[in-house]
């Protein structure tokens, strides 16, 4: 792969995605919601569902496009953005409040995540979007670029998955914050939605993909790439 090659979108769709993912961990966590869906009855999930899954569809192009190490680069963009983003709503959240300023407490609820809870984030996040990077990049070369569905698809219910089950007992297990009975279905409730969401966005991301692999002129398959994650270079 060339490093020097430049693209019209790289760029914006890098900072779509890492828009959403610290959107996901700074405005949803904060709330647990609960709604009676037809069919699947009460359904318990973390607020942040509404925009986490929105960030393995972003994952989804970047690797079906310009390939796993190209999507490595916006990974590990993603994840610097939610270090930078954690410790500077620590250091807010921290700062005296001045006398006249009566919200503080509601602000540490909003913002004031433990360090296990965002630690357990972090870590959920590396995971999940690297293996539903590599399942992509892989399935893409075993479908020989057909079937886009069944990667996206595919791809999103196993990185969702290692998320899913590394977040919630990293983050929750023993606190008392979510009980520890209610954490499999807090789980499973997460998992549905996330993969739902992807689902529901398969026409969309059929779109996008299409227009960009026109306009990139670029439709990268991963043979020979080396999958560390833990390197940048292409």
């Amino acid at each position: 792969m060339s490093e020097q090659r430049s693209f019209r979108y790289y760029d914006i769709v890098m900072a779509g995605f890492v828009t959403v993912l610290i959107c996901s961990n700074l405005i949803g966590p904060a709330k647990i919601a609960q709604i009676d869906a037809p069919l699947l009855g009460i359904l318990t999930f973390g607020a942040g569902t509404l925009f986490f899954p929105i960030s393995y569809i972003f994952g989804d192009i970047l690797t079906e496009v310009y390939g796993y190490a190209r999507a490595r680069k916006v990974i590990w963009a993603g994840f610097a953005g939610l270090v930078f983003a954690s410790l500077m709503a620590a250091v807010v959240v921290a700062l005296p409040p001045a006398p006249f300023w009566k919200h503080q407490p509601a602000y540490e609820i909003a913002f004031g995540s433990t360090w296990r809870i965002v630690a357990a984030s972090m870590f959920a996040y590396f995971c999940g979007e690297f293996v539903n990077s590599f399942v992509l990049a892989r399935m893409k070369i075993l479908t020989a670029g057909k079937w886009l569905w069944t990667r996206t698809i595919g791809s999103t219910i196993v990185g969702e998955a290692v998320d899913s089950a590394l977040f919630y007992p990293l983050a929750f297990y023993g606190t008392g914050i979510i009980p520890d009975d209610k954490l499999p279905l807090v789980m499973v409730a997460q998992f549905v939605a996330k993969v739902g969401v992807e689902i529901v966005f398969t026409p969309l991301t059929y779109r996008i993909v299409a227009f960009l692999k026109r306009a990139e002129h670029e439709d990268y398959y991963d043979r020979g790439t080396n999958f560390n994650p833990f390197t940048l270079k292409t």
